[in-house]
């Protein structure tokens, strides 16, 4: 566009004005980015309409833009841009993908105005360089780190923060150092120092820093009380790192605190500084409790494998091998599959090296229903224990491996398959569709399931249970435990019964095995009944209870007509009844009636054909008496 016609169209929006640079930049054969259309070159300037005609490379060519409407959306590019160099001299460009990935980022950078740019814009513009998505992740994965030790970028701590291309060089050794004696933050310091200690490897620029970096980092873990036993172990062994890639003869295990002294302070709580510490010293710290407890660290580790998750897990079985402690691995995970009490992220590394050379004589044996059992239990538990996580890992993993269960089944017999299936149908960790879609796996391998599915979809058509039960705290918790009981150690101990009496000879003379049978329908019964109503509890402390009306959590004084005697009943929860003790539930007969009276009305009860009368004569809150 010419100078008259950027005139023309700021006279007719002033606001334009400020924008009069990018106008002006709006010239045939400069090339652009604009924000949907993509990368593009303007090919020319229709007056009569008063619209950019420009050629986009997704196949849109010949399109017209309004200038005014298209200001803030569409990128004019310098002929010294990386994205038109790649244009107008290709081989170039393509070199330096290939050679110099600083460069590409430098380039990225100094075509800004102001010499910066976040990650996501850089990325953006690295899909017009390189197309491939695997390769461009990879390709920005390494340049990633290659600008970590580049003195003219400045790479941010934050995702969100920019790239920016310095003025001056600054080596990656003297920014961090300045930012290490900058900050006040124990954990902040620990973590420059390990990127210290990874840029100067056979380097001299920390040598005259070093003394006063592991000066400050030492009372940096010694004197603040913010830093967990973790955060001061990964200061420990980063400052040891330091220390031994100095020329002088410093004996790093004599440098206090200890490694060895941090992990006899949280010896009690193990557990927690290895879920703490961050995944890459893992190794070092498994190693550190083989040379802290030379006597006793095979049972430290195999505890932490207990209750280990994630990586962790990983680590801990591969240590346990490099130490030629298999065998111990293996009985460890045939009893805790055998006692149900194997946890989830081990179940989890189970089904992921399931096809692991290494691990085969391992894992092998494990491969049968008993595992699948475990898995539903994990799941089941898992979501008791934590009714507001909306995502459980372990039943994420079954759905998803779709060859599991056919797998597991393949091991068993129709009769163990359609007690998994019963199993699963009662499983609290699956919403009704992913049970349906895991039952079809089962139906596969043993079509007579079938009839639990037809079962299932019945089930799905009866009414819904009526309104929710108002109970007590205390209740609450009576009925959790017993669920819990259930779960943990009736149903499973009612399981292996049922293991054990098959092991007796033909079933259909087998006594033993039928009262097993029948125990496991009266518990599942059970637990199917307790997690429909702890699903509708309703927990109150019957503090909300007022004295006008009888309510849930109301003492009532009542004339009972026939005898003329003058009773006093609580009314609480649904499940607080106590007849001995005066306790009524809001549910019996004559909790219900009393429900929402005043002092004066009479309600009737009628008992096998006996009629009684009762007169309400005072109201009180139970929470105001010491009953």
């Amino acid at each position: 566009m010419d100078s008259e016609t950027i005139d023309q169209l700021i006279a007719a929006d002033a606001k334009l004005e400020a924008s009069r640079e990018k106008l002006e930049a709006m010239q045939p054969g400069s090339y652009c980015i604009h924000r949907s259309w993509g990368f593009g070159k303007i090919q020319s300037y229709d007056s009569d309409a008063n619209k950019l005609i420009i050629d986009f490379e997704e196949g849109k060519e010949g399109h017209a833009m309004d200038p005014a409407f298209c200001i803030d959306k569409l990128e004019i590019l310098g002929h010294d841009d990386i994205l038109v160099r790649m244009r107008t001299e290709p081989d170039v460009v393509k070199e330096m993908i290939d050679k110099d990935r600083v460069g590409i980022v430098t380039a990225i950078l100094a075509a800004k105005a102001d010499k910066q740019a976040t990650a996501i814009e850089i990325e953006r513009q690295l899909g017009f360089l390189i197309p491939q998505d695997r390769k461009r992740k990879k390709w920005w994965t390494d340049t990633k780190k290659d600008l970590v030790r580049e003195p003219r970028v400045a790479v941010p701590s934050k995702k969100t923060d920019p790239f920016v291309l310095r003025e001056e060089e600054i080596t990656p050794e003297e920014e961090i150092l300045e930012e290490f004696f900058a900050t006040k933050k124990a954990k902040q310091k620990i973590i420059l120092a390990e990127k210290l200690y990874a840029l100067s490897k056979d380097k001299d620029e920390l040598k005259e820093h070093l003394e006063s970096v592991l000066e400050t980092l030492t009372k940096a873990i010694e004197s603040t009380k913010l830093l967990t036993q973790a955060d001061r172990l990964h200061g420990v062994w980063v400052r040891n790192d330091l220390a031994r890639d100095d020329s002088t003869d410093i004996d790093v295990e004599t440098l206090e605190p200890t490694s060895f002294s941090i992990i006899e302070e949280a010896a009690e709580n193990l557990e927690k500084l290895a879920d703490e510490l961050p995944a890459a010293y893992y190794h070092r710290f498994l190693d550190l409790l083989t040379r802290t407890y030379p006597d006793k660290w095979e049972d430290i580790i195999v505890r932490l494998l207990r209750h280990s998750e994630g990586k962790f897990t990983s680590e801990c079985i591969a240590f346990l091998y490099e130490k030629k402690k298999e065998a111990r691995v293996k009985e460890c995970f045939e009893r805790w599959l055998n006692e149900q009490t194997m946890r989830g992220p081990i179940l989890q590394w189970i089904i992921k090296n399931r096809n692991s050379v290494k691990y085969a004589d391992l894992i092998d044996s494990l491969l049968s229903p008993r595992l699948l059992n475990a898995v539903f239990y994990a799941i089941d538990l898992e979501s008791l224990q934590n009714a507001s996580t909306r995502r459980i890992p372990l039943a994420d993993a079954l759905s998803d491996d779709t060859e599991l269960i056919p797998l597991l089944l393949d091991r068993g017999t129709a009769e163990t398959a359609r007690d998994l299936a019963q199993t699963l149908l009662l499983n609290q960790g699956f919403d009704d569709l992913t049970k349906k879609s895991l039952l079809v796996r089962f139906i596969r391998k043993y079509p007579s399931i079938q009839s639990l599915l037809e079962r299932e979809a019945a089930a799905d058509q009866e009414p819904a249970a009526d309104s929710a039960l108002t109970v007590s705290q205390k209740s609450f918790d009576l009925a959790k435990k017993e669920y819990e009981e259930l779960v943990s150690k009736k149903i499973p101990e009612n399981k292996q019964a049922i293991e054990t009496a098959k092991e007796h000879g033909d079933l259909r003379e087998n006594a033993e095995y039928k009262m097993a049978r029948q125990d496991q329908d009266t518990l599942l019964a059970r637990k199917g009944d307790l997690e429909k109503d702890l699903a509708r509890a309703r927990v109150t402390d019957f503090s909300d209870v007022s004295t006008d009306v009888v309510g849930i959590g109301s003492v009532v004084e009542l004339h009972e007509g026939s005898s003329g005697e003058v009773r006093k009943y609580a009314i609480l929860g649904a499940w607080d009844s106590d007849p001995d003790s005066d306790i009524l539930s809001y549910l019996t007969p004559l909790g219900q009636r009393l429900l929402s009276r005043k002092v004066g009305d009479t309600v009737e009860t009628e008992v096998d054909g006996a009629k009684e009368a009762w007169k309400v004569e005072s109201i009180s809150r139970w929470v105001d008496q010491p009953w």
